[in-house]
């Protein structure tokens, strides 16, 4: 092959620098080998690169034809260097990120954008699943973090940092029966007590294993279970259930109209609770998850972490 990651460097360097002496500097050499590199490549390419009639060299139309390529073959070379070295420092070859349904639309993204500048080469894995599932995921292995809410009790397995916190709201569909027998209307002057939540269907974001469930967030006596918040969101629209879903998830079906938060007597309609980015203390964590934990946490503004 031509083209070498040593005569790739020359090449741009003469094209940046407008003469082999001014390119020699920028590199390091003596105005002599930068010529003779540059002479090497056009005899192994039979191509001329340069107009060498006046005082300074001028790129040629195939020396044109070849600049962009050639950038973007040193950039990704210069990636190439940066991601062996990261992994030489403890960089994942994957990072995995497991995240409960309902905190899909929480602001983890912004940090993964910010790792994806540091580390373009590194793989990242983004994987929606029940906050019990979640959580299982990262034991095993499978996920080196998982983003969930505060758990009832702590795992000694555990290491966690809070993170912010999300609110979910229990919602109906307007066209819901129990709607209609208190004058058709959610905003009506007919307010709801709790017991409410018990005597109807409800529709739960839950682990599929169904010995699983979290017992902050199931009320009712009779459930449909599913492990997504998308499917809960179209089974309480079609009038089958009520549910709990993030205020910020619900936010345009309420204001379409597709959806009424529930209003109750002798109670708020809404239960706050702390998110957390959790990681296991029998793995070590990598780089890249390290680096997430620290832009995460910078980003709600909270100390801590690994």
């Amino acid at each position: 092959m031509a083209f070498s990651s040593d005569n790739i460097d020359v090449f741009l360097s003469v094209l940046d620098r407008g003469s082999f002496s001014a390119a020699a500097r920028a590199l390091g050499r003596v105005p002599s080998a930068v010529s003779m590199a540059i002479a090497q490549l056009e005899a192994e390419l039979d191509l001329s690169l340069f107009d060498r009639s006046s005082r300074e060299p001028r790129p040629t139309a195939a020396a044109r034809a070849l600049e962009p390529q050639a950038r973007q073959l040193a950039a990704q070379l210069r990636q190439l260097n940066t991601q062996a070295l990261a992994l030489n420092q403890g960089l994942e070859e994957r990072l995995t990120l497991a995240i409960a349904p309902e905190l899909l639309a929480a602001q983890w993204s912004g940090p993964l954008a910010t790792l994806a500048t540091e580390h373009p080469l590194l793989q990242v894995e983004v994987l929606a699943a029940p906050q019990a599932d979640a959580l299982k995921l990262l034991h095993s292995g499978r996920a080196q973090l998982a983003l969930v809410f505060e758990r009832p009790s702590l795992d000694g397995r555990e290491g966690f940092q809070e993170v912010g916190s999300e609110t979910l709201v229990a919602v109906l569909a307007p066209g819901h029966p129990a709607l209609a027998q208190r004058g058709g209307s959610a905003a009506g002057p007919d307010a709801f007590r709790e017991n409410l939540l018990t005597e109807l269907r409800q529709i739960v974001v839950a682990s599929r294993d169904l010995a699983q469930s979290d017992p902050r967030f199931v009320f009712g006596r009779h459930c449909w279970r599913t492990d997504n918040q998308v499917a809960a969101l179209r089974l309480i629209e079609a009038g089958l259930g009520w549910g709990w879903l993030p205020q910020s998830f619900v936010r345009s079906p309420l204001a379409a109209g597709t959806l009424v938060e529930l209003p109750f007597e002798n109670l708020t309609n809404g239960l706050t609770l702390w998110v957390d980015v959790v990681w296991s203390k029998e793995r070590p964590l990598g780089l890249g998850a390290r680096r997430f934990i620290e832009l995460i946490q910078a980003q709600d503004g909270r100390r801590g972490g690994p």
